[in-house]
């Protein structure tokens, strides 16, 4: 048997875990957190922050502590996946400088043709648009007026706060915002196009608008909604000073070419245009925001239907990064001694090798179930220490 922190140490630090699609980055921690907790290789860190928090209380009952101090280092929207870096104990003092001063790099997919109340598949359709012109080039041409320093406002559906509370709280609620959201600067470092962009093979099925009792549909009210769609796509600095000297590159915004039947929208089986990039941006880059600004600068308008978050920092999907089925579905005799390396080493160790060969040691210590034959009656043997097992009695008919 594997002895996890033998001398018990503090475990503390940070580590990266791939949250999954669906679920919120704070549930990802809860679930992490509640697995770490009830772990034994944890328990000497259990006792030093209990011991930290009884400190100076006045009452002689002190508090048992069964829940470790965690938190992450940068939201995931709940259809995102990916790099979601988490810390533990001091390792929590790390997050900040991560959250707001490390380098991502994001895969994210979006339909052409329509704009949502929230930037992604999770909210209404707000603008319907035509895609049939985008062609690639158009798609090439709009990529440089992305990159480098763009001003970003920040969408209503966001995890920022103001106030204390969340900005998608006040939107759900239908409360006011209780000032304007400000509006700032972050850095597009690279954009890059895939492939099969404009290909309409794929898994994604085009938003339906909603009814409204009138028989109308939701998204001709709000694509009439004048402050909903007063949207200002703001170009990169960089691109904007290359403009000033060369003629040839459009600082205009384009006007959008809105639908005009939308009976091919919303038919069964209807696909879009799909919009597939690689960007790398700085810390609190939204790439729904993004996304939106650069269909509305094709003349069109797209919404997330994908986001990976494939590296943050030195943390990287695939190679450094924890499965939350890590936790799930195996013990800590598997996972405990490579968390140990990996805070108290950082970012270096490969986690997937070190699983993968983790779990085909675990997987080898498993003996063997021995086949039995059935027999109506056991042979009579004797052996050398005269231990005698005898013919087993026929059962008694009831």
């Amino acid at each position: 048997m594997t002895i996890i922190n033998p001398l018990g140490k503090i475990m503390e630090g940070i580590f990266a875990v791939n949250k999954p699609s669906g679920m919120t980055s704070r549930l990802c921690l809860d679930k992490v957190n509640r697995i770490l907790s009830g772990a034994e290789c944890f328990k000497t860190t259990l006792k030093e922050l209990a011991e930290k928090r009884n400190a100076g209380r006045k009452s002689r009952r002190n508090r048992r502590c069964n829940k470790l101090k965690m938190g992450h280092g940068g939201t995931l929207d709940p259809i995102a996946s990916g790099v979601l870096i988490l810390g533990v104990g001091s390792g929590t003092k790390r997050l900040g400088g991560l959250t707001n001063h490390s380098t991502k790099i994001y895969e994210a997919e979006a339909l052409l043709g329509g704009e949502t109340t929230t930037g992604d598949s999770d909210g209404e359709l707000s603008l319907i648009t035509e895609n049939d012109f985008i062609t690639k080039e158009l798609l090439e041409k709009t990529t440089p007026k992305f990159m480098g320093t763009v001003t970003q406002t920040p969408p209503i559906f966001s995890a920022l706060k103001m106030n204390g509370i969340p900005l998608y709280e006040y939107a759900r609620k239908n409360i006011p915002l209780p000032r304007e959201i400000k509006s700032r600067e972050v850095q597009i470092y690279s954009l890059d196009l895939c492939d099969d962009c404009l290909t309409k093979v794929h898994k994604y099925p085009f938003l339906h608008s909603k009814l409204c009792e009138d028989g109308t549909t939701l998204v001709n009210l709000l694509q009439n909604n004048k402050p909903l769609q007063n949207h200002v796509v703001s170009f990169s600095k960089e691109y904007l000073e290359r403009a000033k000297e060369d003629s040839s590159l459009s600082t205009e915004s384009v006007p959008l070419r809105k639908a005009s039947d939308l009976q091919q929208y919303n038919a069964e089986g209807y696909k879009a245009p799909l919009l597939h990039f690689s960007a790398t941006v700085s810390s609190g880059t939204y790439i729904r925001s993004l996304i939106t600004d650069f269909g509305r600068a094709l003349g069109s308008s797209a919404y997330m239907v994908s986001l990976i978050r494939r590296k943050q920092d030195d943390w990287l999907l695939g190679q450094n990064t924890f499965e939350l089925s890590d936790f799930e579905n195996y013990g800590e005799d598997v996972w405990g001694p490579i968390l140990q390396r990996v805070l108290q080493g950082g970012p270096q160790l490969n986690i997937r090798e070190e699983m993968k060969r983790a779990i085909a040691n675990k997987e080898k210590e498993v003996p063997p179930v021995p086949h039995l034959e059935k027999n109506d009656e056991e042979i009579e043997v004797t052996p050398s220490d005269e231990i005698l097992v005898t013919p087993r009695s026929p059962a008694k008919e009831q």
